[in-house]
């Protein structure tokens, strides 16, 4: 089992840790180009990306779930139905988000309050970037189908792709071109299409034979559209939670100032560094538990969930260590801002607990998503979304940053606690 574990997580691992370099590029970039207002631009900017896209998640942890149940049963009219359907959402998505883009930036800015130093850089950024919609959507559904397809290469490669591309693009936009801030934004466009190319040619290449499998009838038959938004408004309100709360997180950090902001903003690099890492191995919880659950194999489910979490535990530790004694010199690659640097020291070591707060949630959404047992996993970060913000708006008059960073840490604490109090009879029924 550890083998076969191990099989999936590795390209997963791979592939996500290149995912936040995207962002760590951009942010590394706009953090030597000499002035504060990037850094919290490029934060700002990331963010609301993250509020538009992440709402969308379930194009890929809805198409990964179903595709490995129906690979699992041998069903492979719905193995190509599945990503058809997710194709077909993810184009309609795009479109209105792109129609849509001046109500959108106009509303985050209302909620995320900004300097006007920082403002303008977001604007120029967001109205560039917002054309890889179609990219970013299309992209989601492609490493859902082929993770619950059992191929974790394939994503591996395309965000490989994509991310040096990213840096390869942006720094020409950026120094060759002259094109300043924006550029970042331009290539971090360009190398998304290029990633959807790929994508596209990869599937050919390789399961270009299914087409052959494609039923126009099934793609439209009402119960399965039904089934299919009935576990993804589910998996849709778990990542509207997420997104409230990592989105408020840069908004209650803003309100502290731009030095706190771009302080917030370096350390959540390290968070989103851990959760990438530990989300290869969630997604080949997703793979496993879907081939296993579509097989109704009780037996070896309950053995993977067991395999899975003693590699959380190994990652929980790594993790810890790598940051108590590199922490800071990671943090000084993203800037030479010495303000921020030293700002940082001061809430550094609530850093060093994410790893040991976040873990079960991660390996458990994997689990959930694979099962396709959304409600449970829905009522769970419930509880925790409804803690965050009462121990925030409780105790932040006296603790200032430090409630907020207590605050996620919570978050994180309560949801995989609550996911595996409602294990037993979410995953295992069937």
């Amino acid at each position: 089992m550890n083998r076969r574990i191990l099989k999936l997580a590795i390209p997963n691992i791979i592939s996500n840790v290149s995912v936040p370099l995207l962002s760590m590029v951009d942010l590394a970039i706009a953090g030597h180009m000499g002035s504060l207002s990037f850094i919290g631009a490029i934060g700002v900017a990331g963010v609301i990306f993250n509020f538009i896209y992440w709402n969308f998640g379930f194009l890929r942890m809805g198409t990964t779930g179903f595709t490995a149940q129906a690979l699992g049963a041998r069903d492979l009219e719905e193995v190509i139905t599945i990503m058809m359907r997710g194709i077909l959402i993810a184009l309609t998505i795009s479109l209105i988000l792109i129609i849509l883009q001046s109500p959108i930036l106009k509303f985050a800015l209302i909620f995320i309050k900004v300097s006007p130093e920082t403002q303008q850089p977001i604007i120029d950024y967001f109205y560039i970037r917002i054309w890889a919609a179609p990219c970013t959507l299309l992209l989601y559904v492609a490493k859902g189908w082929f993770i619950g397809m059992q191929n974790s290469r394939f994503p591996m490669v395309i965000a490989i792709t994509v991310n040096v591309l990213n840096i390869i693009f942006s720094l020409i936009c950026v120094y060759t071109f002259k094109m300043g801030f924006k550029g970042i934004a331009v290539g971090t466009v360009i190398a998304e299409y290029i990633g959807l190319l790929l994508a596209a040619t990869l599937w050919l290449i390789y399961y270009g034979k299914l087409r052959k499998y494609y039923n126009r009838k099934s793609l439209f038959q009402l119960h399965l559209w039904v089934n299919f938004f009935k576990v993804n408004s589910d998996i849709f309100l778990r990542t509207f939670c997420l997104i409230i709360v990592f989105t408020s997180f840069t908004s209650f950090s803003a309100r502290f100032g731009d030095t706190v902001l771009a302080v917030n903003t370096l350390l959540m690099q390290l968070f989103t560094l851990f959760s990438y890492i530990m989300d290869g191995f969630a997604y080949a919880a997703e793979s496993l538990t879907g081939i296993f659950v579509g097989a109704k194999n009780k037996g070896s489910l309950k053995l993977a969930i067991r395999y899975i979490f003693r590699w959380g535990w190994i990652l929980t530790a790594f993790f810890t260590l790598i940051y108590s004694i590199w922490g800071e010199d990671i943090l000084s690659l993203f800037t030479n801002e010495q303000t921020v640097l030293e700002a940082s020291r001061t809430y550094f070591w609530w850093v060093l607990l994410i790893p040991i707060s976040g873990f079960a949630a991660f390996l458990w959404d994997g689990i959930y998503v694979g099962a396709t047992a959304s409600k449970a996993m829905r009522n769970a970060i419930f509880i925790a979304t409804a803690a965050y913000f009462l121990f925030y708006y409780g105790f932040s008059q006296f603790m200032g940053n430090n409630a907020l960073w207590v605050s996620l840490l919570l978050f994180l604490l309560l949801r995989g606690l609550g996911m595996r109090f409602f294990a037993p009879k979410a995953i295992y029924n069937f």
